[in-house]
């Protein structure tokens, strides 16, 4: 298979380089504590925050049921 196929994906600049308050601040918007930060990553803090800008998202118009699982 030639890499060709596959998009890549574009990388954008960010708004603001991720800096160590910047880190703590959105630990803290999380109400992730100082010691909660031993069992998580840079990565999943990371992903917890744009996951809880997610949460108000109303453009699910229809939620699958089983039967839905069962055609799948």
């Amino acid at each position: 298979m030639s890499r060709r196929m596959w998009s890549l994906k574009k990388l954008h600049a960010t708004d603001r380089p991720m800096t160590t308050p910047l880190f703590l601040l959105r630990c803290v918007q999380l109400g992730i504590s100082i010691r909660d930060l031993d069992l998580l990553t840079i990565g999943m803090v990371n992903d917890m925050y744009t996951e809880s800008g997610n949460d108000e998202y109303k453009g699910y118009a229809q939620i699958a049921t089983q039967m839905d699982f069962d055609a799948f």
